[in-house]
């Protein structure tokens, strides 16, 4: 599993880690938050899934990592919002297993979801609300949820 750091280019998931404990070290009495985020993108040949975490120093600026997975084509918007929230996740899921939590404590840790109050997600707020807090996780939705509405957007065009 690799990401891409537009400061430190293509890193693996260790890396990522890495880079991350050193972002947190250099200033260690910040606060800091901690945000994965996925957006998708479907064309007729394939939908680009993008994930993104995020080590956000509050008030003081971010570092992102993001990577890219081609998917077959989801037409079924409810179902896209689905699998992003299920990547976000396992990402979670990834990192609290190689120990980057530790850093942090858990409500620090965002899970950002790309469904807002108006259009046709909206209906889904409870119900992907609701599992993403059920798995433990802070949970944003837009305009809150900039992980996956401008970071991971930005890149699954």
């Amino acid at each position: 599993m690799y990401f891409t750091s537009p400061t430190f280019g293509r890193l693996s998931l260790e890396e990522v880690v890495e880079q991350i404990r050193g972002y947190v070290a250099s200033v260690p009495d910040a606060a800091y938050k901690l945000v994965i985020g996925s957006d998708s993108h479907t064309t007729e040949e394939e939908t680009l899934l993008v994930s993104a975490i995020v080590i956000h120093r509050v008030s003081k600026g971010a570092r992102f990592f993001f990577r890219r997975t081609r998917l077959r084509p989801i037409y079924d918007l409810r179902q896209r919002i689905y699998v992003e929230t299920a990547e976000s996740l396992a990402l979670a899921e990834k990192l609290g297993n190689v120990g980057l939590f530790d850093l942090l404590e858990e409500k620090d840790v965002e899970i950002h979801v790309d469904i807002g109050n108006t259009g046709q997600t909206r209906t889904m707020i409870q119900e992907i609300v609701g599992w993403v807090r059920s798995v433990g996780y802070t949970v944003k939705i837009k305009p809150e949820a900039f992980g996956a509405s401008a970071v991971a957007d930005r890149y699954t065009k």
